[in-house]
């Protein structure tokens, strides 16, 4: 398989990936802490209860967008022909994308944004990508 092609595959499948292990683990999230009478897809509901949430709401989106964002960056760095670590930051700057679009969309608290932000999506794409280089010196 040519180099460029692989390459596009490890950013598709990656973000596939990564956003399967996201959507997963909110629907795990909706599960252990449920919201009376929301709808999970209903996006205005979901905002208009957004601050009435407590901290263990968030723990689950948080997971979701780091653990999401690990795995992504992972398989893409695995799946690479070259410049694995580059592969791995895209995925996480996909992802990055996603939260700062997510932060406008709905209104969460400032000290979660901030976390999410910085946290859960480039530092996990940088370990995905340590991750990689590990197993390809091994």
């Amino acid at each position: 398989m040519k180099t460029i092609t692989r390459n596009i595959l490890a950013v598709i499948t990656g973000w596939l990936c990564g956003s399967i292990i996201n959507m997963g683990l909110i629907q795990t999230g909706h599960k252990v802490f449920p919201m009376e009478g929301l709808v999970p897809n209903d996006i205005d509901a979901l905002s208009a209860m957004m601050t009435t949430l407590e901290f263990e709401y968030f723990i689950f989106p948080f997971l979701a967008h780091a653990l999401g964002t690990l795995a992504g960056a992972t398989i893409a760095g695995v799946i690479a022909a070259s410049h694995k670590m580059k592969f791995s930051l895209v995925i996480g700057c996909l992802f990055l994308a996603g939260g700062i679009i997510m932060s406008y969309m709905l209104p969460e608290p400032i000290w979660f944004i901030i976390l999410d932000l910085l946290i859960a999506y480039i530092p996990m794409a940088w370990i995905g990508g340590k991750i990689v280089d590990k197993i390809s010196n091994s």
